[in-house]
């Protein structure tokens, strides 16, 4: 890894997610992807617009990954840096329509996923 570059994780519903995204919509899959590219580039400084702080999340390095989106999709990605190891991409999904409805339903989604276990029982 070249210095300044950082490691970039997908928790495994994301992968999954992501690879169905590849295959029904290539136009955002494509712009995903770019997003993914800048924030191993930039790390943890990265923030508005393509990042953004979640609230509501029991985590307080709880971001959001802001990709553009090709048509009438509005993508988010839930992530952490973690202080032991890479960014790590705990829930993705399309929010348009659901605006609210997403985030109650992928907060706690990310707040429980395996990798936050670990961190706090290592």
């Amino acid at each position: 890894m070249r210095r300044g570059d950082w490691v970039v994780e997908l928790h495994d519903s994301v992968d999954a997610w992501f690879e169905q995204l590849v295959k029904e919509d290539p136009e955002t899959a494509d712009l995903v992807e770019e997003a993914i590219d800048v924030l191993a580039r930039t790390g943890p400084t990265l923030g508005r617009p393509l990042v953004d702080r979640i609230r509501g999340s029991a985590y307080h390095n709880m971001k959001e990954l802001r990709p553009a989106s090709a048509g009438s999709t509005k993508v988010r990605i839930l992530f952490v840096f973690d202080p032991q190891r890479p960014a790590i991409l705990l829930a993705a999904g399309d929010k348009a329509g659901d605006w609210r409805g997403w985030y109650e339903r992928n907060i706690p989604l990310a707040d429980h996923a395996e990798h936050l276990a670990d961190i706090e029982n290592p």
